[in-house]
């Protein structure tokens, strides 16, 4: 079984930047998809960004692109996820997510494991 534990969270200001690690076990880190999802309150979970167990394959939000970007060093097992230019509207709890097969999907259901997540608040 893969556990994910995310990091990073906390209160900032509009316009500030947090940097969102998420670190897995398992042998297998290094040929999943990991994606990158938040849930505010009253709100469904939404897909953030998603990248492929390559690094070559990445996608986002229409509301994050350009602000957020996702990376990973398969060598610590780790993915993360910089917030730049952070906004009220991304308050939520994020969450890591792998999936096994790879698809670097955009739906919640695609994805086999997940993190505890962690709080991130943006004030104005």
């Amino acid at each position: 079984q893969v556990q994910l534990v995310e990091s990073g969270g906390g209160s900032v200001q509009a316009g500030d930047s947090l940097r969102l690690s998420c670190v897995g076990s398992g042998r297998s880190f290094s040929v999943y998809s990991m994606g990158w999802f938040r849930q505010a309150p009253g709100k469904e979970r939404e897909f953030v960004g998603t990248m492929s167990s390559s690094g070559l394959r990445t996608f986002y939000a229409d509301s994050v692109k350009g602000r957020f970007a996702i990376s990973r060093d398969n060598a610590k097992n780790t993915v993360y996820l910089q917030m730049n230019s952070l906004k009220p509207e991304d308050t939520a709890v994020y969450y890591c997510a792998a999936d096994r097969a790879n698809s670097a999907s955009l739906v919640p259901n695609s994805y086999d494991y997940w993190g505890q997540g962690t709080q991130v608040t943006v004030s104005s």
